[in-house]
């Protein structure tokens, strides 16, 4: 078989997961940024949303029209395996189909040259990943499915139920990726708090901060995607008591009107919300990020404006904000009450703008603080401003810092070391550094 290889990874950062195990299995390639020079070519799709399907779809038919004559071209993942009967139909410039269960079977699907979808959903378990991205953080899929039933969800329909991996699974895959020289990393799932409920286990994510402690040469780690109503206040106090867990919280709540989390099937309403938020926000040098979903079904203006209330004034680090999509299998999808497009595009655009402010602010108030940062490269500013992020955030998704100084110039300053640094000022949207000393041995 020929070996030029050309893969592209969408949606989220479980599905780059899942890129980098069909990575580890297709060594014997050559990786290209080349499309047309590429002789296998891999789109790992997102079905999440209307908009991750359609860049989904685009992706693909881009990538149809410029590649090699005898190239083969490959659909994976969620959108494949969401719609896969009307995928083959429908897009026959695609060789081959897979779904959420064949990552790791990739290189026989190549040989084979024949379409799969397996029953059962795919959970990394020993398998060799090769890490894209970064020389020092790497993400940590913890399960795959969910439990949960949100109105506006498609998610369980494709994915299946909540399927944790064991202790030991996870701590073999960081052990190994420490011994290959990385430090940093951020546990994934659908639903991270739900983690090892499957195996009636309530408080699952407090055993593994206990587990990923013991493991020398891990210096930094943090937890993605909680779940409001599988949050519990011990599992908060216990991040907060870790020498290694940041006190990173990434919470999306999708409303805070009760009627509207009822509507939603959150589980929890705006009271219990409220005291996790405190909690996190109340503890020493917390990030708090979040989720919102504007023009479900049901929403009056007097909801919506509740909620940009109270996202304008509590204080979130960082907000993602989504126009509600109308995904057949979920609950929402057969209500009435249904919101018009443009109603929805105004209200996104409205709450876009206050997220804005409020990264604004949170970035203000890191002026003339001391903090942890790694340098990743140099920065596409300026050849002489190196690109760098604190510690405590999460990596490529919170934001950037210019490095431009040194008090110390007596040695070159390294990629993927940890260094104390002083945030100087804000220029746009990206603070500017400057590192005050030698690596840090933390």
């Amino acid at each position: 078989m020929a070996n030029k290889l050309h893969i592209v990874s969408l949606g989220c950062t479980k599905n780059l997961v899942d890129t980098e195990v069909m990575m580890g299995k297709l060594q014997n390639f050559e990786l290209t940024d080349k499309n047309d020079e590429a002789d296998v070519i891999i789109v790992n799709t997102c079905g999440f949303i209307d908009a991750a399907k359609k860049e989904s779809v685009n992706t693909v038919l881009s990538l149809h029209e410029a590649r090699k004559d005898d190239s083969l071209l490959v659909m994976a993942g969620c959108l494949s395996e969401r719609y896969q009967d009307e995928l083959k139909e429908q897009m026959p410039e695609v060789d081959i189909f897979t779904g959420v269960g064949d990552y790791d079977k990739i290189d026989e699907l190549l040989v084979e040259k024949k379409s799969r979808f397996s029953d059962e959903v795919y959970l990394i378990d020993g398998a060799e990943r090769i890490v894209t991205g970064s020389s020092y953080h790497a993400y940590i899929k913890l399960s795959e499915g969910c439990n949960q039933t949100c109105s506006f969800c498609a998610i369980p329909s494709f994915k299946g139920k909540l399927k944790s991996r064991n202790l030991d699974s996870i701590a073999r895959e960081v052990e190994t990726l420490v011994k290959k020289g990385y430090w940093d990393f951020s546990f994934v799932s659908q639903d991270s708090s739900s983690y090892l409920r499957d195996q009636n286990i309530k408080d699952g994510l407090s055993l593994l901060i206990q587990r990923i402690e013991l493991i020398e040469g891990v210096k930094s780690a943090r937890i993605l995607y909680l779940y409001p109503s599988t949050t519990t206040m011990s599992l908060l106090k216990n991040i907060a008591k870790s020498k290694i867990f940041h006190n990173y919280f990434d919470m999306p709540i999708q409303h805070i009107n009760d009627d509207m989390l009822r509507i939603m099937k959150r589980g929890f309403g705006k009271e219990k919300t409220l005291e996790l938020l405190n909690f996190m926000r109340s503890l020493p040098d917390s990030f708090v990020r979040t989720s919102f979903i504007v023009g479900h079904p049901g929403e009056t203006q007097e909801m919506f404006d509740e909620m940009c209330d109270f996202a304008r004034s509590f204080g979130f680090d960082r907000m993602n904000i989504f126009a509600y999509s109308d995904e057949e299998t979920t609950s929402a999808h057969e209500m009435n009450d249904k919101i018009n497009e443009e109603t929805k595009v105004k209200r996104a655009e409205i709450l876009g703008d206050i997220a804005t402010e409020c990264t604004g602010k949170s970035l203000e108030a890191e002026i003339g603080k001391t903090v942890n940062i790694v340098i990743d490269k140099e920065s596409d500013e300026h050849e002489f401003l190196l690109s760098a992020r604190e510690l405590l955030w999460a990596d490529e998704i919170d934001g950037e810092i210019y490095v431009n100084d040194r008090t110390d110039d007596e040695s070159e300053l390294q990629f993927g070391k940890i260094y104390k640094a002083k945030i100087t000022q804000l220029v746009g949207n990206i603070l500017t550094a400057t590192v005050d000393n030698a690596p840090s041995k933390s």
